[in-house]
């Protein structure tokens, strides 16, 4: 009951967060607070943030069906990228209108509190929202956003300034958060472990380092350098993964709560194909068995099926998701050590640090294997295989590969992925509506036109067309 009331709350205080100054000035509660508690704040936006990165909209109907994890066994239109401007509603208005609103609120609280760590820990989730929104759609609001008494309709910044921004707003936040500092309440992450929000800051400017690695590779590299020169401080085993982890209903997770009411999606056929051929433990853990017994207990469904078509194929006989990620309190993962050790990797590839990118490479395996409670035993057998070995004169294969695998569940990481790597290789069905192509962004939503019109055309000329095949500037190749 107490964990539910804090939920309450939490959402009340982003409501109130979220009006305008004048609403504020006319709509007067004299019986309620007028100062927003932080810890309140930060439970109900980590919560809002979490159910629209892990919910339906932005991941089982969009991008686990384009990294085909998942396909749909009913109502395929998804599948097929049948998409309108109200379809990529979901990430944009909880983005801009809860999340970004509330971090910032708690960035502001921070600082009349005289207490950093709210500021560096809202900052460092602040710059998480900002990379999911641009990754998505590219160029975005940034630089005016969220602050609506300055700007009714702020400009979009182009990817690449969001990015350099981001990369120091992420310096900002590990340089703030002390953790001999005040103590915070309400972090459903890391539970106040301020030690931990530092080298998630560092983690995603790991990330942000490669997405522009093919662009902007002096930048990267630099970067990786003032990382190194702080000590290195990353996300360091899986005890650090960065994640929510939910509870019984009805704060369950959301893919858990999908799967009580309705049955459209299954695991893909692709990656079934893919962990089948390299005997990988996981398969297991990603995918049930069929309700109707097959000979390979584990049968994946093809994407882009139409909807005759999968009702030919059926239920019984398809595999869904693996009952880990059905349980209500399955966590959301933001960030797992396995990303953070593939990104090292990948950095020495590239010759932007001088560690050792195979070794490197078959830790970030052993990683994702262990996030799962694979053995040791069966890992060293795994890493054996002649198919699972680093081939450093294909990096982006090898490391594409197995980072796609490991990202099993994280539909908007794993899409971005896969378009900045190129690997795997995937095939789009003859019934997508693309002429061959996977969609490489998000549309922006259709009231962006409305109420945002200028900044909106403006963006699309700098951009390209607003439509789902138009690449965007991270995605060089």
């Amino acid at each position: 009951m107490k964990k539910n009331r804090i939920y309450i709350i939490a959402m009340l205080a982003l409501s109130l967060a979220s009006c305008s100054k004048e609403l504020d000035k006319v709509n007067i509660n004299p019986n309620a607070t007028e100062n927003a508690q932080p810890d309140y704040l930060l439970t109900g936006a980590i919560k809002n943030t979490v159910d629209a990165y892990w919910g339906v909209t932005n991941n089982m109907n969009s991008s686990l069906l384009f990294a085909q994890h998942w396909a749909k066994v009913q109502y395929t239109e998804e599948d097929r990228f049948i998409f309108s401007n109200s379809s990529f509603v979901s990430l944009w208005s909880v983005g801009y209108s809860q999340s970004i609103n509330a971090f910032d609120k708690i960035i502001e609280i921070g600082n009349t509190t005289s207490n950093p760590n709210y500021k560096g820990v809202a900052l460092t989730l602040r710059s998480w929202v900002f990379l999911l929104l641009t990754d998505a759609y590219g160029d975005i609001p940034y630089s005016q956003a969220g602050k609506l008494n300055e700007f009714i309709t702020p400009t979009y910044d182009k990817q690449k300034d969001v990015y350099f921004g981001l990369l120091e707003d992420l310096k900002t936040a590990k340089t703030t958060l002390d953790p001999a500092g005040k103590a915070i309440a309400g972090d459903l992450i890391y539970n106040g472990n301020i030690d931990r929000w530092k080298k998630l800051a560092n983690s995603l400017r790991l990330k942000i380092a490669l997405r522009i690695a093919d662009k902007e590779p002096a930048k990267a590299k630099q970067v990786l350098d003032e990382i190194k020169a702080d000590g290195d401080l990353y996300l360091n085993d899986n005890t650090a993964i960065a994640q929510l982890v939910y509870q019984l209903s009805p704060q369950q997770n959301p893919i858990g709560a999908q799967f009580e009411n309705r049955d459209d999606y299954r695991i893909s056929k692709t990656i079934v194909t893919k962990l089948f051929s390299l005997n990988d433990p996981r398969l297991a853990i990603y995918a049930s068995k069929t309700q109707i017994a097959t000979p390979a207990e584990y049968v994946g469904l093809p994407n882009g099926l139409t909807n005759s078509e999968a009702s030919i194929i059926g239920f019984a006989k398809t595999s869904k998701p693996g009952a880990y990620f059905l349980l209500p309190q399955a966590p959301a993962v933001i960030f797992s050590y396995a990303e953070v050790l593939f990104g090292r990797a990948e950095a020495a590839a590239r010759g932007f640090t001088t560690e050792n990118a195979a070794d490197l490479y078959q830790q970030a395996i052993r990683a994702s294997l262990k996030q799962y409670n694979v053995s040791d035993a069966v890992a060293t057998t795994y890493l054996g295989q002649a198919s699972v070995q680093y081939d450093a004169a294909n990096y982006k294969k090898s490391i594409g590969e197995q980072k796609w695998i490991a990202l099993f569940g994280q539909g908007l990481e794993a899409w971005t992925e896969r378009r900045r790597l190129d690997y795997p290789q995937l095939t789009a069905s003859v019934n997508t509506v693309l002429d061959g192509k996977i969609p490489v962004r998000f549309i922006y939503p259709g009231t962006e036109q409305s109420l945002n019109g200028q900044s909106y055309k403006n963006a699309v000329a700098n951009q390209g067309v607003d439509l789902l095949t138009t690449k965007l500037w991270f995605d060089a190749y």
